[in-house]
């Protein structure tokens, strides 16, 4: 079943089952009361990335706090997705729109990857996830992709499970179309991994293409920037081999 787009959605960091009522924190009742400016009895979607969707009245105590009363489910929790998104992190900008972007198309876990010519060498954890749930809110996702921690290149090659194969967005890649490489593709557990500006080292594209369990795809003729890059490679990945 596919969205609702005419009722405000919300996030809760609660469980959910038709009969409770939810207390709203500060800044989520600030939101809907002085920003939406909702009043008693508006009709919401919750959600908590775990239980599926469920519709709400809004029951306002004051100007500054409320609660909400948790009526029937609308849509069930769907599969959890079973891609990863792996990508270098960019200029702060960038980077919320990236985060933004791989939310909406449905990847399962989201983990910064620092390589030799990665533009941030920390990021904002509180601040990716806030962008995360932002995004799932606005797009109509159920699921709330988990966030990994910030991992060096040849850390996360390391430890990764051989089982889990990872496509490897390679401008060097010979030919232009990703069709012929992912259609080859047989495990449906996969991680796409993008580089950042400037691209991937020559050491670390050795290191990449040298390994079994690692499959390299162009995309296209034309230089990309990498957030350009994520959005055609996951878009690439979805439809091909994916859940699209």
């Amino acid at each position: 079943m596919r969205a609702n787009y005419k009722l405000q959605r919300l996030y809760l960091d609660a469980p959910l089952a038709s009969g409770d009522v939810v207390p709203l924190g500060k800044e989520q009742a600030h939101y809907l009361l002085s920003v939406l400016r909702l009043e008693d009895g508006a009709e919401l979607l919750v959600f908590n990335g775990r239980e599926g969707e469920y519709a709400a009245t809004l029951r306002p105590s004051g100007k500054k706090a409320a609660t909400l009363e948790i009526g029937g489910q609308t849509r069930s929790q769907p599969p959890h997705s079973r891609l990863d998104f792996l990508f270098a992190p960019l200029k702060v900008g960038r980077l919320d729109y990236l985060v933004q972007k791989a939310t909406e198309m449905g990847v399962g876990r989201i983990t910064p990857v620092f390589t030799d010519h990665t533009q941030l060498h920390k990021v904002n954890a509180e601040r990716l996830h806030a962008n995360i749930l932002e995004a799932a809110e606005q797009c109509g996702n159920l699921a709330i992709p988990a966030l990994g921690d910030g991992v060096r290149l040849e850390a996360l090659l390391t430890n990764w499970d051989p089982a889990r194969r990872i496509i490897f967005c390679n401008e060097s890649e010979a030919g232009n179309n990703p069709a012929a490489a992912l259609s080859a593709i047989a495990e449906r557990n996969l991680a796409l991994l993008v580089g950042p500006e400037g691209g991937f080292s020559e050491r670390e594209r050795k290191m990449l293409t040298g390994l079994a369990f690692v499959t390299p795809i162009p995309l296209g003729p034309r230089i990309l920037r990498a957030d350009t890059a994520a959005v055609a490679a996951l878009t690439a990945v979805q439809m091909t081999i994916g859940d699209w």
